[in-house]
């Protein structure tokens, strides 16, 4: 399954972008649970181009060059909303190196152990911090129906996940003593 293709629905369905916006999108507010890269992006919008999922316009840009701006179109829009009503089985865990070092930390002094878990306790703060800058963007809780409704959502995920790892962290450290 090509998930980056439904992803890229997704984004066209809720307005229409040029390939740049499109990379901004998953630098931003895709980043913290999807990912991909302007050479997998590309490649991807000119298959879609192909199969009649997306279309495109071309306009005048600011240095003069042309710039292609992509639209979902009503058959993109009918295998997205297919896509999307499927079933989503559970995804294997991802790998996590952090974790796998603390799973070994007992091969470490006591002193770097406690570096281990300090440092990991320091940068899931610091996400921790900038997801909460990121909630900023909403004034309130979105209405169901509006396009950034799932990104609330996911945002909220995503902060409760970095609150429960925090937890764990000191917890971990309490027991360093």
């Amino acid at each position: 399954m090509r998930t980056l293709k439904y992803a890229i629905l997704g984004l066209l369905n809720q307005k229409e972008m040029t390939g740049y916006d499109l990379m901004k999108q998953f630098e931003s507010t895709l980043c913290e649970f999807w990912s991909a890269k302007h050479s997998q992006i590309y490649p991807e919008l000119k298959k879609l181009t192909e199969e009649g999922s997306v279309a495109y316009k071309t306009e005048p840009s600011d240095n003069g060059a042309e710039k292609k701006i992509y639209h979902i179109t009503e058959e993109g829009r009918r295998d997205f909303i297919d896509w999307l009503s499927s079933e989503t089985k559970p995804q294997p865990t991802p790998k996590d190196i952090s974790r796998l070092k603390i799973f070994f930390c007992n091969c470490l002094p006591a002193e770097d152990r406690k570096f281990l878990l300090e440092d990991q306790l320091h940068k899931h703060s610091s996400r921790l911090k900038h997801l909460r800058n990121n909630q900023t963007k909403f004034t309130a809780v979105p209405d169901s129906e509006a396009d950034e409704f799932g990104d609330y959502l996911v945002l909220m995920g995503a902060i409760m996940r970095e609150e429960m790892v925090i937890e764990w962290l000191r917890k971990c450290l309490a027991l360093l003593g």
